[in-house]
């Protein structure tokens, strides 16, 4: 049995081809015990050689890395080569057979990479969601619990397994399912110390108390694009006694925009040629390219020939660290664009509770991307970036409503040169207890973002370079036209094979990497003939014209073919659906086969439809308020609903999307008032009953809401108000801003709805002072919006009168002084009667005094 033991090891790694990338993760002394225990199971190494020490990739299957940055990391994913780390090797040697290389990938995006889990006491649906997204995000998932396991979810410490790992003294986390929920919806691996048993913070802190944040060493070098300096070096070593390697054999060039003196520029040379490199001033003969902007014509040659480019910043931490890393890793490493993102000069960015590195990072990160960056936050600021929720800035943002949103918003935006909605819940999401500024700077630059924003022709000004620079694009222009007509060497037309909606461009053939080419000109006059072929190029764009143009019109051309079978001909203008056809039902019936063929391919064609389709769009969105019938009986709700959706009615829940609001009565519920803003028609909930005893879709004109007691009660007419909502849907409080306190009755989000389903702009009033509020809540037109609703002098506050409301009606007052306004502070009566009503409607009873008797009725 152990001949046999010994024949399967000595095969385990039989196919295996590795390259072993040495790094500050893994040491000479590892990656040898690594190439020994490899190459005695059956491997065969293949060393990284040549004059610019490349992984020849061509010639193996496996790279063992403990980062993934190294030179050849993106061309080998695109090749499809396993990039593992090296604890793949142990792993396989340990299971007998070979680990799956996912499970250990260094790719930052697989955050969970290296992580074994397994559940405790966890709900059977959570534990499979938990496992699904462990594989998923890199990690594995262990039913038992073993050595190899490095955290257990549970929700105490009573479990068994939990027992089992403080018996045996394993080095595994536990920690509450929290810490993977927070990870997912981040999309980062958080710290584990708030979430870990048995004291987690999240359930013994407050959420007021100081959040623990660490100190990030890692950012050092990496939080500006033009650094002052080179980085210190961490290790205890002098830097002028170490040996410096990172640029060997590799060609370097300086351009142009980098803005150094000639002092600076000797030095760098001087490092460059000290570490192995040598300096060129051609972009087409060098390896790296050093440049400060996007814009230039040596980025845009580099880049598309698949060249290493970075800044400054970029080749300091390479110097400094004699370690190599990918100008994508950081997004301050990689050249910046003159004009920043679009639409980003709009925005004032302001940072809290971030410290030291990582709020220079973030502050550099802004401005780079084209915004304003404030180091005190007033209310003319757009967006406060915050690690937490806890901070004067981060109360005075909700006050003011300010856009609060954690660094991924700012990350992403950049690194996909594109701005990032602020509707998703990854940019919003502030996880209890835990610093954000713990995972600040782990974003990379979206490398399909830059090919599609900054190397698609036309897509940048071309700008001037260097002499250098317009020699060789002389040789290019030659080489291009020795190329002949076919136009062999020019690039592909952009239309056709660049996608333009952010889809991953196909990487392009190795053997066509080393090539430096420019997009062709249009015309181009050789040796005095104007009269050139046109290349294949620019018929292929016309074929692609008239394609489109014919794919454009196949819809009216099919509808010529179907109108020319008809008996009678094809009819000017087309048969309207409401129209009397020309024959009678029985010519149709005696229509020729070739007819009947049609017809039934048409039949076949609606069948597969329906298929696809099993329910036709609904007649009608239907909102329902103040429904007894479906209360504390979830199962005959989803019944009806379902029956309901089969006769054309769709049951919604959204105010602002309804075609038909159903009440018993006019009621002062959030979802009726909310609904009354879009001119809804408002019929009684008569109509559901009977079109679920009836089972069929009854009129709804006949069921109009008749609430004459309520219309009294309330001293409106529901018709009126529904016309009067259809001449101004969603704008009754058009740009109006409307204050409103904390502690309201109701709930300061049913009010806040009220009021944007009205159009107007809520604000959260806690009595912070502040000059431009008013105008800055209001909008641009804001006097107009004024003027056409008749109240062009008032401020409103909704509030209560609480002692604590009163306290903040006397600095409501002082905020509006000055603003050319007056203040009205008042019961929510004012906003519900008004938005009941579509109109403006005041009473002196809606205005709240000091002497107020505290009935808040």
């Amino acid at each position: 049995m152990d001949g046999e033991e010994g024949i399967a090891q000595s095969v385990l790694f039989s196919q295996v081809h590795f390259a072993i990338v040495q790094s500050q993760s893994l040491a000479s002394s590892d990656a040898e015990a690594l190439t020994r225990l490899l190459l005695v199971n059956g491997a065969k190494e293949h060393t990284i050689a040549g004059p610019n020490g490349r992984i020849a990739l061509a010639e193996i299957t496996h790279i063992i890395s403990a980062t993934s940055d190294f030179l050849e990391y993106d061309d080998a994913t695109d090749a499809l080569k396993s990039v593992v780390r090296p604890e793949w090797v142990s792993a396989s040697v340990a299971k007998g057979r070979l680990a799956n290389p996912r499970s250990y990938s260094p790719d930052p995006r697989l955050f969970f990479s290296g992580l074994v889990l397994c559940c405790a006491d966890i709900p059977e649906g959570d534990k499979d969601a938990i496992m699904g997204g462990v594989l998923a995000t890199g990690g594995l998932y262990s039913s038992s619990v073993t050595k190899m396991v490095t955290h257990i979810v549970a929700l105490s410490m009573d479990h068994e397994k939990c027992q089992t790992v403080l018996k045996k003294g394993l080095k595994c986390k536990i920690v509450l399912p929290h810490w993977f929920d927070d990870c997912l919806r981040i999309g980062k691996r958080l710290d584990e110390d708030p979430y870990t048993l048995p004291n987690p913070d999240v359930t013994h802190l407050k959420p007021g108390d100081p959040i623990h944040e660490t100190k990030r060493i890692d950012m050092q070098g990496a939080s500006s694009t033009q650094p002052s300096e080179l980085p210190k070096v961490l290790d205890s070593y002098e830097v002028a006694t170490r040996r410096v390697d990172v640029l060997n054999g590799k060609k370097v060039m300086l351009a142009n925009d980098l803005s150094i003196g000639s002092h600076l520029r000797g030095t760098i040379e001087e490092l460059i040629n000290s570490s192995g490199g040598t300096v060129t001033s051609t972009v087409s003969r060098a390896d790296m390219l050093i440049c400060h902007y996007r814009e230039s014509s040596d980025y845009r040659t580099a880049s598309r020939a698949r060249k290493e480019v970075g800044n400054l910043a970029w080749f300091y931490y390479l110097i400094t660290y004699n370690s190599w890393i990918s100008p994508m890793k950081r997004l301050l490493y990689y050249p910046v664009s003159r004009n920043g993102i679009p639409g980003f000069d709009t925005f004032r960015i302001s940072v809290s509770n971030y410290n030291g590195e990582a709020r220079v990072y973030l502050e550099n990160l802004a401005i780079a991307a084209g915004g304003a960056f404030t180091k005190t936050m007033k209310e003319d600021n757009t967006h406060l970036i915050t690690a937490h929720q806890y901070s004067e800035k981060c109360e005075a943002a909700k006050e003011w409503n300010i856009n609060m949103v954690n660094h991924l918003w700012l990350e992403e935006s950049y690194a996909k040169w594109q701005i990032q909605t602020l509707s998703n819940p990854r940019y919003t999401y502030f996880p209890p207890r835990t610093n954000l500024s713990d995972i600040v700077g782990q974003t990379q630059i979206d490398r399909h973002a830059v090919e599609k924003y900054f190397l698609t022709p036309g897509t940048v000004e071309e700008s001037e370079g260097s002499g250098a620079q317009r020699l060789n694009s002389k040789a290019l222009r030659l080489h291009d036209q020795d190329s002949g007509p076919s136009g062999s060497t020019q690039d592909p037309v952009p239309d056709r094979t660049r996608p333009t909606d952010g889809t991953p461009t196909a990487p392009r053939s190795r053997q066509m990497s080393g090539l430096v080419r420019t997009p062709a000109t249009t015309r181009i006059v050789i040796d005095g003939r104007e009269n050139n072929t046109p290349s294949t190029a620019s018929s292929r764009g016309a074929k692609d014209r008239a394609a489109a143009k014919l794919h454009d019109q196949a819809a009216d051309i099919a509808l010529y073919e179907k109108e020319k079978k008809r008996i009678g001909g094809v009819i000017f203008g087309g048969r309207r659906k409401t129209s009397e056809d020309a024959v009678s039902n029985g010519s149709r019936k005696r229509s020729n086969s070739k007819d009947e063929g049609a017809a039934q391919e048409e039949h076949g064609r609606d069948k597969k439809r329906a298929k696809t389709n099993k329910l036709p769009p609904p007649a009608m969105r239907l909102l329902l308020t103040g429904y007894k019938l479906w209360e504390k009986n979830g199962k005959r709700e989803a019944e009806d609903k379902s029956r309901l959706r089969d006769l054309g009615i769709l049951v919604t829940q959204d105010p602002t999307h309804c075609s038909h609001l159903a009440s018993p009565s006019i009621v002062r519920t959030k979802k009726f008032v909310c609904a009354l803003a879009r001119a809804p028609m408002v019929i009684s909930t008569d109509f559901v009953d009977d079109c679920l005893a009836k089972d069929e879709l009854r009129e709804p004109e006949d069921y109009i809401l008749d609430d004459l007691a309520g219309e009294q009660r309330m001293g409106f007419k529901l018709s009126e108000a529904v016309k009067r909502a259809g001449d101004h849907p969603g704008q009754l409080l058009r740009g109006m801003p409307i204050y409103c306190t904390e502690s309201v009755k109701g709930g300061f989000d049913v009010y806040k709805s009220i009021i944007e389903a009205n159009g107007g702009k809520c604000v959260l009033y806690k009595g912070r002072a502040g000059s431009n509020a008013a105008s800055r809540a209001g909008g641009e037109d804001d006097d107009v919006d004024a003027m056409d609703t008749g109240e062009p002098e008032y401020l409103y506050l909704i509030s209560g009168n609480t002692p604590t409301e009163k306290a903040l009606w006397p600095k409501f007052r002082q905020l509006v002084q000055g603003t050319g306004k007056l203040p009205r502070i008042v019961y929510t009566d004012w906003l519900l009667n008004s938005a009941l009503r579509q109109e403006l409607h005041w009473e002196e009873s809606y205005e709240l005094k000091e002497d107020a008797d505290g009935n808040d009725e």
